[in-house]
């Protein structure tokens, strides 16, 4: 199943009041030496800035999506010339892959959160399984740590992408989310625990959350930061 990414976006925008994000697709605009930061850990801030409602709406693009598409040119840049490395600079360069549109987005992603886990960084375990989450559900298949809570409307769209009235059946207006699809059994307990997942039972408080229109309070374990 190929997913459609416009509505891949409007999914963030629905599950995290602090992910802004908009549901136009454009192709990323032309990189502005002048304006856009080359540091990637201030890539990494304004990333984060955006979602913490600190937004300082940088000059290089026009709204949130046009601005991750900007850092996420400039970072794939600062990886190919061999700008990042230290565990630090690979951490803040994931968190900015994973606000991408499209499977290889987030699949490059888990991969340099790897590197930082490599290079020493704990704190990169969270991110690189939220990666690899958003990474098979972007591809069809089921996430298997849990940290991705998707739209019900949104999956039933895209699960019936190929129905031109999809949008206008009765599943298309459902209220609340999701962890589905999800293989509950592949990853134990205790492997989620070490990689700064919630358990199980904690995600299902986490859903119970969301769907009552609260903050969830159990997204990282005691202990974890990320």
């Amino acid at each position: 199943m190929n997913f459609d990414f416009k509505l891949w976006l409007l999914l963030f925008l629905w599950v995290a009041a602090s992910h802004g994000r908009t549901a136009a697709q454009s192709a990323p605009p032309t990189r502005n030496i002048a304006t856009v930061p080359t540091s990637i850990h201030q890539l990494f801030v304004d990333d984060q800035a955006e979602r913490t409602g600190q937004d300082t709406r940088p000059t290089y693009g026009p709204d949130v999506h046009a601005r991750d598409a900007m850092r996420r040119a400039e970072a794939k840049n600062l990886l190919a010339t061999g700008e990042l490395k230290t565990a630090q600079d690979f951490h803040d360069a994931a968190f900015i892959f994973q606000h991408g549109d499209e499977a290889n987005d987030y699949l490059l992603a888990h991969i340099v959160a790897i590197e930082a886990i490599v290079k020493g960084d704990s704190s990169s375990k969270w991110i690189a399984a939220a990666t690899l989450d958003r990474y098979l559900q972007a591809i069809g298949q089921r996430q298997v740590f849990g940290t991705q809570y998707l739209s019900k409307s949104f999956l039933y769209v895209v699960q019936h992408k190929n129905d031109p009235d999809a949008l206008n059946k009765p599943e298309a207006q459902q209220k609340g989310a999701t962890q589905d699809p999800y293989d509950r059994d592949l990853v134990p307990d205790a492997l989620r625990g070490d990689f700064c997942v919630p358990n199980q039972a904690a995600q299902a408080t986490n859903l119970s959350e969301l769907n009552a229109a609260q903050p969830m309070t159990g997204v990282l374990p005691a202990g974890c930061n990320r």
